[in-house]
């Protein structure tokens, strides 16, 4: 223990005795921002539709009456802003960053709202991709978020280890898809959430089918559903399918997500709501 030690651990970053095993650090929030829940949205694999689920689950709790933000740290395939039909670049002053709001009140920070152009490429080493992502969290203003939903890039990297060790992460979401291989790739997810002790809130299994527009029937396009043995398998709940629809893809591609109401997600909704806050 420290000579000066003030027994608060969470603004200490010396290594003794007096901190619990397994504590870490968190980085705190800029000043002004007031966050309520952190909430991480990951996926195993790429291409699962991981930020889709993102930009659907803000807009769904800011229709629920919550003020939402979306920090997007898949710095190097930001596409939050577009879904939310952001294109003007974000602004600061003396004081910090200010993430941009989109028409519906959801506060989005992206690094494609830094950028001179917003389809030039990001090409970053590891240190300064994290290095970006604690930034939007310590320098950024979040504005009274009820829920900060943390879009992260695929796979069990920096960014995600970075996010978990730094930031106080209520949660997270995991997203997968219905191919046989999704169970290596959940219970990745699902370990190294274990291993950094972060609750899973829930798993969404997108583009679970297809449903047929003459009879109503659910085609599996990608193969059979794997959802409900993977809630048993790794005891995840709720565990959600959300179909493939063109017309959501399409929402999505015109900056309209906040249009779309999927129904499906109402559980892990629920669920989010009646999160306790941290003491």
């Amino acid at each position: 223990m420290s000579e000066n030690c003030s027994h608060d651990c969470s603004s200490c970053s010396a290594s003794c005795a007096s901190r619990k095993q397994g504590e870490m650090v968190k980085d705190k929030p800029h000043l002004l921002s007031r966050i309520r829940h952190v909430v991480g949205v990951v996926s195993g694999k790429g291409g699962v539709g991981k930020s889709l689920v993102t930009g659907l689950l803000a807009a769904e709790m800011t229709r629920r009456g919550f003020s939402c933000g979306v920090l997007d740290a898949d710095i190097t395939g930001p596409s939050v802003p577009k879904m939310f039909g952001i294109h003007e670049r974000a602004t600061g002053d003396q004081d910090g960053i200010y993430p941009v709001t989109s028409a519906g009140g959801v506060q989005v920070m992206s690094l494609n709202l830094l950028l001179e152009n917003e389809t030039d490429p990001v090409i970053w080493r590891g240190s300064l991709i994290t290095g970006t992502v604690k930034q939007f969290w310590t320098d950024v203003i979040w504005k009274d978020v009820d829920y900060l939903f943390i879009d992260m890039p695929p796979g069990t990297g920096d960014v995600t280890l970075t996010v978990f060790q730094s930031l106080p992460v209520d949660g997270i979401v995991i997203v997968s898809t219905p191919q046989d291989l999704v169970k290596m790739i959940v219970g990745k997810a699902v370990k190294m959430a274990q291993m950094m002790t972060v609750p899973v809130l829930g798993l969404v299994e997108n583009m679970s089918y297809l449903k047929c527009t003459d009879c109503g029937k659910e085609l599996p396009v990608f193969g059979k559903s794997r959802a409900e043995e993977l809630g048993k398998d790794f005891n995840i709940s709720p565990v959600l399918r959300l179909p493939l629809n063109p017309s959501v893809a399409a929402a999505a591609d015109d900056g309209r997500i906040e249009q779309v109401r999927e129904e499906a997600l109402a559980p892990l909704a629920e669920k989010l709501a009646a999160l306790p806050d941290k003491k």
